[in-house]
């Protein structure tokens, strides 16, 4: 699993994300929103209010992280951690571990926007190919984002209806979780040995760290997610004084901020969530589908969903009443995502923070991994379930 050469990271060829990141693709969510508001007022403002902190919390994360890139904490963390593995395998495990545990603790959207430059950052401080590391960052985070109720903002959507303790769900979560991360982990590693390509130049030691801005961002969207019910927009406010005082240095412009939030891209997705959400609270059919679904198939069809519409939109429908097997439901719309690029909005804020770290991520090849990983994960998941 080779690196991106330096000629594929150079070319001009669009990605999928960055055909998608214009302006008209936000006309499909804003036309989907004023649909369903026209259509029943009462239910879209219902599922406005279930979906909105999801995108508020992700604004704020891309935020905070803008600045603790510009302030050179990942590229100090990066080589942190590089000093401290022993090799290839142990950086790649390592980095793997990081992952899940800030994924579990924090949340999918943490997880991908503050390590994924900080794993690149270890590839070149080791000499060890980024594409492994790259790759890891949004498969185990997908794959480790079923533990807790936060780790990923879909399980808050699919539990409001069920009033779970953080122990009792992690009760039911904590094996189909560990059976998940390490199947994922597994397929990522083992694939990597086999198709090693010449090491990249090591990059050159840096700059001493500098406690800063960025540095005082992150600690604080930290506390906030780990210690508030709803942080989404204390992390926005941070987000916002984060940029507004780094831009006072001159170090970050307007369109610095516009590329890192790509606003059509959540305009859109916020749009379908709502619009989707007001169709399962006035359209019986997807709980009454449900309801004919055993654990399996309640995964399958979840997984599905959610590479068709995102899993936001997925949950925000097939949650707008309380689901009969939940935590199938969340196998799929968790792990599920791994099956391809649509599947999830990590999978944007994956490729936005890559590309900011000055890599092209492997995009092709993380699908083609997902493809094996997350089947065998959401089928040892729905086993160690029931």
């Amino acid at each position: 699993m080779a690196a991106p050469s330096v000629e594929e990271r150079a070319s001009g060829r669009p990605s999928p994300f960055e055909r998608l990141d214009r302006w008209p693709t936000a006309l499909i969510g804003v036309a989907a929103l004023a649909a369903a508001g026209v259509a029943t007022p009462h239910a879209t403002r219902s599922a406005a209010a279930q979906v909105w902190p999801p995108f508020v919390l992700v604004a704020g994360l891309l935020l905070v992280g803008l600045v603790a890139d510009r302030d050179g904490l990942f590229a100090w963390s990066g080589r942190w951690l590089a000093d401290r593995a022993r090799g290839p395998r142990s950086l790649l495990l390592g980095g793997c571990l990081a992952v899940a545990v800030v994924t579990a603790l924090l949340n999918l959207d943490t997880a991908v926007v503050f390590l994924t430059p900080v794993l690149v950052h270890a590839a070149r401080r080791s000499g060890a190919e980024d594409g492994p590391l790259v790759i890891a960052c949004i498969l185990v985070a997908n794959a480790a984002s079923l533990l807790l109720p936060g780790s990923n903002l879909t399980n808050l959507l699919v539990l409001g209806h069920l009033h779970l303790t953080g122990g009792q769900f992690l009760a039911r979560t904590a094996l189909p979780w560990a059976l998940a991360v390490g199947v994922t982990v597994a397929v990522v590693a083992v694939a990597g040995r086999r198709s090693a390509g010449p090491p990249p130049e090591v990059e050159a030691p840096g700059p001493p760290l500098v406690v800063g801005v960025g540095a005082l961002a992150v600690v604080a969207t930290t506390a906030a997610v780990v210690a508030l019910a709803d942080p989404a927009l204390p992390v926005l406010a941070i987000g916002v004084v984060a940029v507004v005082v780094r831009g006072a240095s001159g170090r970050i412009d307007r369109p610095d901020v516009g590329q890192v939030l790509g606003l059509p891209v959540l305009v859109a997705l916020f749009g379908v969530a709502v619009a989707l959400g007001t169709l399962g609270r006035t359209w019986s059919g997807p709980a009454q589908l449900l309801a004919r679904l055993d654990a399996p198939a309640t995964t399958a069809v979840a997984a599905l969903t959610s590479v068709l519409v995102n899993n936001l939109p997925a949950a925000s429908l097939l949650a707008a009443r309380t689901p009969p097997h939940p935590f199938a439901l969340l196998v799929g719309l968790d792990i599920g995502p791994n099956l391809f690029v649509t599947g999830s909005l990590a999978w944007v804020l994956w490729w936005r923070a890559a590309r900011t770290a000055g890599v092209r991520p492997p995009t092709r090849r993380a699908v083609l991994l997902g493809l094996v990983s997350a089947p065998l994960a959401m089928a040892l998941a729905v086993l160690a379930l029931a």
